[in-house]
């Protein structure tokens, strides 16, 4: 009997313990990992820095106030140095070693193209920021591009000229992804709207020297130019174009859409007009704008914690970051096939680019009001109404 008790007496005593154990601190739920893949070094740095840099900003702040879900998001970034080969070594890694739930980036067009077929194989829904419109065209489930197309950009310059009376303009586009996708969409639309190309060069990214392009350009009798690219080479074009007198407007694709290019570029820049988000035209939107409060808030959360200016780019991550929580938050789940499924149904969704409708058709969402045409006058982006 004694020992009965005593037995009965040890079971209880493993019991309690074994209850004081698992009444201990619950173990931290996984995090949301958000893989990203950016150029912050290279030729489009112009690009992948601002991007990096409000990603960083943005899931600290979400964590702060206790995550998505309960769950603490996880941004894993990796640098391509602007180089589409190790864009798609990183996406690569991202999806098979650090089982990422979503991807948001690439930076350009030539980096995204390298992954779209990782992700498309894997179902792993992802958010880029390259501009071209072969990213979303045809539509591919698990794609979606956040910026403006350069089909947009086009439009939007074009119309400028047709407004201004020119009939004849030049067309100077980079090699990479976005300037060969920029100049088709440039030559199409330019020969429906009775606009002829008279001139039609291109360039190296790397270039650091577009004069003799530009010198054809000058003896054409262009009446107007668009710099279709990426990077810091429209700024050389830019000056270059100022050294070589050229009188007549330039313009730039929203690839420039940025107050480094205003920099880079320096002196030259001044009249330069090109299209933008409402991002770089916010304090003179009228109150009622509906992009006016999201821009100034966004502007003003970045430029006080990095000090400096605030870029078009770093709000294509701004808004492919919350589209991703809105998301993930809809169908209260990180599963892959769900979140690219409320993706693909956001309606309304007020991001700092515009305001965007996702359909199973359109996987861009922005239509052409997204667009505002800008002129830099006195170093600062002007609305051009």
């Amino acid at each position: 009997m004694k020992i009965i008790n005593l037995l009965r007496s040890s079971t209880v005593s493993m019991m309690l313990l074994t209850g004081l154990y698992s009444a201990g601190p619950a173990v931290a739920a996984e995090p949301i990992r958000i893989g990203s893949v950016l150029s912050t070094t290279g030729p489009a740095s112009f690009l992948g820095d601002p991007e990096e840099k409000t990603l960083k900003l943005y899931v600290e702040r979400i964590n702060a106030e206790g995550g998505v879900l309960g769950r603490k998001l996880e941004l894993i970034v990796y640098d391509d140095g602007s180089d589409s080969n190790k864009a798609n070594g990183f996406a690569k890694r991202l999806i098979l070693q650090d089982n990422v739930d979503l991807i948001v980036g690439g930076s350009s067009t030539g980096s995204t193209m390298a992954m779209i077929p990782l992700v498309e194989a894997n179902n792993v829904p992802f958010l880029n920021m390259g501009g071209a419109s072969v990213i979303v065209e045809p539509v591919r489930p698990f794609t979606f591009k956040l910026p403006h197309s350069d089909r947009m950009a086009a439009q939007k310059v074009l119309d400028d000229m047709k407004k201004r009376g020119f009939t004849k303009m030049a067309l100077l586009s980079d090699t990479g992804g976005f300037g060969k996708s920029g100049r088709s969409e440039t030559l199409k639309l330019a020969q429906s709207m009775g606009i002829a190309v008279v001139s039609d060069q291109n360039y190296g990214e790397k270039d650091t020297d577009i004069t003799p392009q530009i010198q054809k350009i000058k003896s054409s009798d262009a009446q107007a130019m668009l710099v279709f690219g990426t990077g810091q080479a429209p700024a050389i074009a830019t000056k270059n174009y100022q050294q070589l007198a050229l009188t007549i407007p330039l313009y730039m694709s929203h690839g420039q859409a940025s107050m480094e290019f205003v920099k880079l570029a320096g002196k030259a820049s001044e009249g330069v007009r090109m299209p933008t988000p409402a991002l770089l035209v916010a304090d003179h939107l009228a109150d009622n704008d509906p992009q006016k409060r999201i821009s100034l808030d966004y502007k003003r959360i970045y430029e006080d914690r990095y000090k400096i200016d605030v870029s078009t780019f770093g709000g294509y991550a701004y808004d492919g970051l919350m589209m991703s929580v809105a998301a993930i938050k809809k169908v209260g789940s990180t599963d892959k096939v769900k979140v690219r499924a409320a993706l693909e149904q956001l309606k309304n969704f007020y991001g700092v680019n515009g305001i965007y409708n996702m359909t199973a058709t359109d996987h861009m969402g922005l239509d052409q009001q997204a667009f505002r045409m800008a002129e830099i006058k006195g170093g600062k982006f002007v609305e051009i109404k």
